[in-house]
């Protein structure tokens, strides 16, 4: 499902911007994303939505899908299947194998197993991935760690493995003017308060009631930040609750989904993130990007791209005391923020850039349709 992701945002880009000369692109999703209608506007591409294709597991629906899927691509007859996501990426591989598909590539835009799963549930994910791995040609990875993971599990050889960054647009969030005055006035936001922010969908994986306890364990030490989250979805409740249980309302702020995340990061000071398990966050990119130090958990990609001390702080995951205090001494010291910021600002090099990440992956397409027709 096209979901206001990384992951989804990244992908709509590379159909766009894969050169039309060379490539014909039909992109397949499960309908109900915020991102449809995107998709159906963009010039030259095929959208496809199929209504059994969803993120739940339901062996009914699955088989539907399966079967969609299947004569989908025996209509299309594409040289290259390229998937993306846990589910869908396994029953797109399956059945570009089924449908005698020359070329299959698959990006792990982090897996989808993780340490804090079930291990009943973790080895499922594990055992489905491993089985899909010799119908599949190439992994794209976005971080180095996620190369060693699969490895550890036992997922395809090492030679399948290439890493392609999930890009941003640089000059976006580098370069971005913004009121800082009216905008944080928008939100109910003083000038002057030291403003938190984080992004990201409101479901577990994103851990926002961690968030939401470390603003109340800071906001006793600093009085003057104030704490916003850019998302929305299925754990609003929960987490309005939770900002109700900790007396929060008065400085949390819940922004809903935002198309303004550029300005919006120009007139913060400082990113947190709170997820349990990531690829490379897009989020964090786009916060570095902006001139912003980063605390977060030390998760994944996020390992990769938060220096200890050079452009923002880490934590065990869960530990929001650990958490709370890095941010909180950081708070405190404006000159420390601002040092860690321009250093933040320094780490996205040319690496991240989306439009390279477009070039890359044409230039795995074009080696693996030449060796399947060299």
């Amino acid at each position: 499902m096209l979901e206001l992701g990384g992951a989804q945002q990244n992908t709509l880009h590379t159909v766009a911007n894969l050169d039309k000369n060379r490539f014909e692109t039909v992109l397949i999703s499960g309908r109900g994303g915020m991102l449809d209608k995107e998709a159906e506007s963009i010039g030259g591409l095929k959208a496809v939505f199929l209504g059994a294709l969803r993120r739940e597991v339901n062996p009914l629906l699955d088989i539907a899908a399966l079967c969609r899927l299947y004569f989908s691509i025996k209509r299309e007859k594409p040289d290259i299947v390229h998937t993306h996501s846990s589910k869908a990426g396994i029953l797109g591989r399956v059945t570009a194998f089924l449908a005698g598909v020359p070329a299959v590539v698959h990006t792990y835009h982090g897996y989808g197993f993780n340490d804090r799963q079930n291990i009943f549930i973790k080895s499922i994910f594990v055992i489905a991935e491993r089985m899909v791995a010799p119908l599949t040609d190439r992994f794209i990875v976005v971080t180095r760690e996620d190369i060693d993971k699969g490895l550890r599990h036992k997922i395809g050889p090492a030679e399948k493995y290439r890493l392609i960054r999930s890009g941003i647009k640089i000059d976006k969030y580098k370069n971005v003017k913004a009121d800082r005055k009216a905008k944080r006035r928008a939100f109910g936001i003083g000038e002057n308060a030291e403003l938190v922010l984080t992004i990201g969908p409101f479901k577990p994986q994103k851990n926002l009631i961690d968030f939401v306890r470390l603003a109340s364990r800071v906001r006793k030490l600093n009085d003057n930040a104030v704490f916003a989250v850019v998302g929305d979805g299925e754990q609003r409740k929960m987490i309005e609750d939770e900002i109700s249980k900790v007396n929060a309302g008065e400085f949390v702020k819940l922004l809903g989904w935002r198309r303004d995340v550029d300005e919006i990061l120009a007139v913060s000071d400082v990113f947190v993130l709170t997820s349990l398990w990531e690829g490379l966050p897009r989020s964090v990119l786009e916060a570095m990007c902006a001139g912003l130090p980063v605390v977060a958990y030390s998760i994944d990609g996020n390992r990769e791209m938060v220096l200890e001390g050079r452009n923002g702080y880490l934590a065990e995951p869960g530990d929001v005391a650990a958490l709370s205090e890095k941010l909180s001494g950081l708070l405190k010291n404006r000159d420390l923020m601002i040092s860690l910021g321009k250093a933040a600002k320094d780490t996205v090099t040319e690496e991240f850039d989306i439009d390279l990440m477009v070039r890359k992956q044409e230039k795995l397409y074009s080696e693996l349709t030449a060796g399947r027709h060299g």
